[in-house]
């Protein structure tokens, strides 16, 4: 290989490892701080999302497969189109 090739993979490299890596599941599958509920309303299709100790929050299932999850911060939940419970 020729040392340009070297050069390019090694940048490459530490460019992957620098913004983090690759991981197979997402942050909020192994974290436990991942402890946010976003729920999605039967009725409405509103999304919200549960904070431990609020009302609901042990009630609140997650489901993944309507669309349901989990996420690692308020400000993330909001980000992605999620409202906070009212109670």
């Amino acid at each position: 290989m020729s040392n340009f090739t070297l050069l390019v993979i090694g940048a490459t490299a530490t460019a992957f490892l620098a913004a983090g890596g690759y991981t197979l599941f997402p942050r909020e599958w192994y974290d436990p701080g991942c402890n946010l509920k976003g729920n999605i309303s039967i009725g409405s299709g509103e999304r919200i999302f549960h904070v431990p100790g609020q009302y609901d929050y042990d009630a609140t299932n997650i489901r993944r497969d309507y669309g349901e999850r989990w996420f690692c911060s308020e400000e993330d939940a909001r980000a992605a189109g999620w409202r906070k419970a009212g109670r």
